[in-house]
């Protein structure tokens, strides 16, 4: 999934992303990755341009995955994984190359200008037949944004998910939750992109959009601007999560590329040393106390 307003993160068709599941685990890529290569020592041979390693996010990239903009500086979820993994690797700081890519551009298929990508994107079945994706990096859940005072907030029994009228960015994990597991009565509305769905939520076109729960705190956060009233005052509430269905960020590559191996080791090494759980305590901790419900 993705942040807000000034992106198009979800203009993609579900023809496009095709038929796909939340049930994948957090390695379930594993099985068909590319054989793991030499790390360190012979890994400029793989790189996409030698010496260095290019990392691809979106622009505007959002906190908390990474700060003011910038994700070179080190700061926020995704960038300071990104230099956790480079660490592992033996790439020093100056050898880090960002550049820019779009959200639903990075899992089309085609060559990639990058060795991965590291934007919220959410591993499926459907989108690893054209990219390879690394083990995962953040096991996220959905969550349900509302408006302030409406009968959703308190009413959300699983047969009460059912009755309300849902509305959801097209091509996101969030409108497949809605479909697959809340089951609503209504089909959900699809809107082209999340700034779209937000809209429809502040003029009660819909009751409630299901969305990444970081990216729902944002949207509920007061001076996200997302939903807000007459007076320009926030209006939006995160009335709670849904429980782990497998959902999870991997860090996206051109498909077949033999980097994935090496980031593997890296990903498994900055759990195992602590680093992952220190980065999610700094910049998602907060994401742990939004309430569970279930669907």
């Amino acid at each position: 999934m993705r942040n807000l307003r000034l992106t198009l993160a979800g203009l993609v068709t579900l023809a496009t992303i095709g038929t796909v599941s939340l049930s994948a685990g957090g390695n379930a890529n594993a099985s068909a990755l590319p054989a793991l290569v030499p790390c360190k020592t012979s890994i400029n041979a793989h790189e996409f341009t030698k010496g260095k390693l290019t990392i691809a996010t979106d622009s505007p990239a959002y906190t908390p995955w990474f700060v003011n903009n910038t994700p070179s500086n080190g700061k926020g979820y995704e960038s300071g994984v990104a230099y956790a993994i480079a660490k592992q690797l033996g790439v020093k700081p100056t050898n880090v190359v960002w550049v820019h890519e779009p959200f639903n551009a990075s899992f089309a298929p085609g060559t990639k200008h990058f060795d991965f990508d590291i934007n919220e994107v959410s591993y499926t079945s459907a989108r690893a037949q054209v990219v390879t994706f690394s083990n995962s990096y953040y096991d996220v859940q959905q969550s349900i944004i509302a408006l302030k005072g409406s009968k959703i907030v308190k009413n959300h029994t699983s047969a009460e998910l059912k009755t309300y009228q849902y509305g959801d960015q097209i091509g996101t994990t969030g409108l497949l939750y809605i479909d697959q597991q809340i089951k609503p009565t209504k089909s959900a509305r699809v809107y082209n992109s999340l700034a779209d769905a937000a809209s429809a939520l502040e003029t009660h076109q819909i009751d409630a959009i299901v969305l990444d729960t970081p990216d729902g705190q944002y949207m509920a956060s007061p001076g996200s601007g997302e939903v807000v009233n007459s007076k320009n005052k926030n209006i939006a509430v995160q009335v709670g999560q849904f429980p782990s269905v497998g959902e999870h960020y991997g860090l996206l590559f051109q498909k077949g590329n033999k980097l994935v191996g090496c980031v593997n080791a890296a990903i498994a090494a900055i759990k195992s040393n602590g680093t992952l759980a220190t980065l999610q305590t700094e910049w998602l901790g907060i994401y742990n106390q939004v309430p569970i419900i279930k669907p």
